[in-house]
């Protein structure tokens, strides 16, 4: 059976739109100085479904949160938002989300380090690829290297964009020498440190004018005030937004930090993120669900936070609800998610 052929017609073809132009990977469009000015970040919680999942309704209010409240960057899949419990795709996923949903209004800092320099380079340029405005690195903890190892692998992520360098001998066993930063001090993305020595360590590098973050919530104000520091990354912030930020921005307010300290040293009564996850259950602005390792704090300390609450005032603490002493049988491990 012959096959009748159809007349040809002309189609207009119309050129393809021009394609956006892309960086190249791993490379930021932030200004390091843009960084450095910032004096309060947050390091904040990742909140979970009972599944395990994110809970990213939960995760974005949070976030809206801390913009209210007057910080001006967060720290994305740090020690805090338990970035070593998550898959590299979901660490990446939430650091494009926080920049997508948030990057106008708050500098998304994304902790790409690993103990891994491959694997710190990697993440690194796909953090940049989705926008993150800087990165977060952690010298190589457990397979700990020499001086010249560590400089070494800070100088391979430098090049991507505006870093800041995390110095946490408690949790890496490891302290970063003056000598390491000073060398790396020349880099221009070398934003700066995010220092949980101690304050005379603050003091070696602020009068080198390299800029500093105190790591520690309850040396902030002094460090900030007293030996030079830019500010603070926190923890407590997650909770008391504002109340940091008048710490950070407001002079010299010993009263203010002395009324903070108590809430501050029951955060860190277990290691972080411990204290961190079961307040901000009590409070009712994330569900009582913990992957673990992590399973929240006996009941008699929780208990003390609700006394904490209420002792500094309801009304500074992030959600609407009242702080509530949770059972035992509220909260929910996971261990696979």
């Amino acid at each position: 059976v012959a096959v009748p052929v159809l007349p040809r017609r002309d189609i207009a073809l119309r050129p393809s739109p021009p394609r956006p132009s892309l960086r190249p990977l791993g490379v930021s469009r932030t200004s390091t100085d843009g960084i450095k000015s910032l004096r309060l970040i947050t390091a904040v919680k990742t909140p979970y479904l009972p599944d395990g999942r994110f809970d990213l309704e939960a995760y974005d209010s949070l976030i809206n949160t801390q913009i209210n409240g007057g910080a001006e960057g967060v720290i994305v899949g740090g020690t805090t938002g338990e970035g070593h419990l998550m898959s590299w795709d979901e660490h990446i996923m939430l650091i494009g989300h926080t920049v997508n949903c948030f990057g106008a209004n708050i500098k998304v800092i994304g902790n790409t380090g690993s103990n891994s320099t491959r694997e710190a380079v990697h993440a690194t340029e796909q953090g940049f690829a989705v926008g993150m405005h800087a990165a977060l690195h952690v010298n190589p903890y457990y397979g700990k290297t020499s001086t010249e190892g560590l400089i070494s692998h800070f100088k391979e992520v430098l090049p991507m964009g505006p870093t800041i360098i995390y110095n946490v001998p408690s949790r890496t066993s490891q302290d970063i020498p003056p000598p390491v930063i000073e060398a790396l001090s020349c880099y221009s993305n070398m934003a700066g440190v995010k220092e949980c020595v101690g304050h005379e360590r603050v003091k070696c590098y602020t009068d080198k004018g390299i800029t500093i973050w105190s790591g520690n919530d309850d040396e902030c104000h002094d460090s900030r005030w007293k030996y030079g520091a830019t500010g603070v990354i926190s923890v407590a912030s997650n909770l008391v937004p504002g109340l940091m930020h008048s710490l950070m921005f407001e002079g010299e307010n010993a009263a203010l930090n002395e009324k903070l300290l108590p809430l501050m040293k029951w955060l860190f009564c277990e290691p972080n993120p411990i204290g961190l996850n079961t307040a901000l259950a009590q409070l009712g602005v994330v569900r009582p669900v913990f992957r673990l390792p992590y399973t929240p704090l006996p009941l008699e300390k929780r208990v003390e936070f609700v006394r904490i609450v209420e002792a500094i005032g309801r009304e500074n603490f992030v959600g609407q609800k009242e702080a509530q002493v949770l059972d035992d049988d509220d909260f929910v491990l996971i261990s696979r998610y």
